[in-house]
C-alpha cells in the first residue's frame, strides 16, 4: 500500500516537473509556433492580433509587454550572431546591412527580460532610425560594445547573454506578403574582452 502511494506521488512529480519545465522552455524559446526567421532575426507577426498562438498570449501576459498589431510593426529578436554563437556582453559586435522600408525604427541591446540593458547611460543603449550615419547605399553600420566607437555605437555592459531587438514601426513587412523578400542586417563578432 505505502509503495504504491510513493509510486503515485513519484509519478505525479515528474509529471508536474516535466510539465513545467516544458512551459518554461516554450515561453523562453525565440522559435516556436508562429515564428519567422530571417538570417538570426525571429519576430512573431500574429503576436498583436486575435490569431496569435496560445504561447505568445502566454508570453506577452507574462513579460507584460504592449504587443504591437498587425497594422503598427513588427519587432525581431536576435538571439545569436552570424556564426550561430550566443550574443555576449563581454564581446563586441558589427551590425550591418540594410533594413526594410519603415516608418521610424529602434535597435537596443536586452537582457533575459527583453528589457533594455542598463548601463547607466541610457541615451546610448539605444538606437533609432532618425540618428543614424548612413553609407551612400543607405546601408547602416552600427558597433556594439562596452567601449566607444565611431559612427554608430550601440552600448552594452555587464557579462553574460544577452539579446538585439530590432522593432520596425508602420512598416509593410509586418502583413505576411511584406515578408517575402526581407533581407536584416548581419550580425559580425568582432571579438570579445578576455
Amino acid at each position: 500500500m505505502l509503495k504504491n502511494a510513493i509510486l503515485t506521488l513519484l509519478s505525479l512529480a515528474i509529471a508536474i516537473g516535466l510539465g513545467g519545465y516544458s512551459v518554461w522552455y516554450a515561453l523562453n524559446a525565440q522559435d516556436g509556433v508562429g515564428a519567422i526567421r530571417i538570417g538570426q532575426w525571429t519576430a512573431f507577426p500574429e503576436v498583436g492580433t486575435l490569431a496569435a498562438d496560445p504561447y505568445s498570449k502566454a508570453r506577452v501576459a507574462r513579460e507584460g509587454v504592449l504587443a504591437l498589431g498587425q497594422a503598427e510593426g513588427l519587432a525581431f529578436v536576435a538571439e545569436r550572431d552570424d556564426a550561430g554563437e550566443p550574443l555576449k556582453r563581454e564581446c563586441t559586435y558589427t551590425i550591418e546591412g540594410g533594413y526594410p522600408t519603415a516608418r521610424f525604427w529602434t535597435l537596443y541591446a536586452a537582457d533575459q527580460s527583453l528589457g533594455v540593458i542598463d548601463t547607466g547611460k541610457p541615451r546610448q543603449s539605444a538606437l533609432q532610425s532618425y540618428d543614424m550615419l548612413r553609407r551612400p547605399d543607405n546601408s547602416v553600420v552600427i558597433s556594439v560594445g562596452n567601449r566607444p566607437a565611431p559612427g554608430n555605437w550601440l552600448l552594452t555592459g555587464g557579462s553574460g547573454k544577452m539579446y538585439f531587438v530590432l522593432t520596425f514601426y508602420d512598416t509593410p513587412i509586418a502583413s505576411s506578403t511584406g515578408l517575402s523578400d526581407v533581407t536584416l542586417p548581419r550580425i559580425l563578432k568582432a571579438g570579445c574582452n578576455a
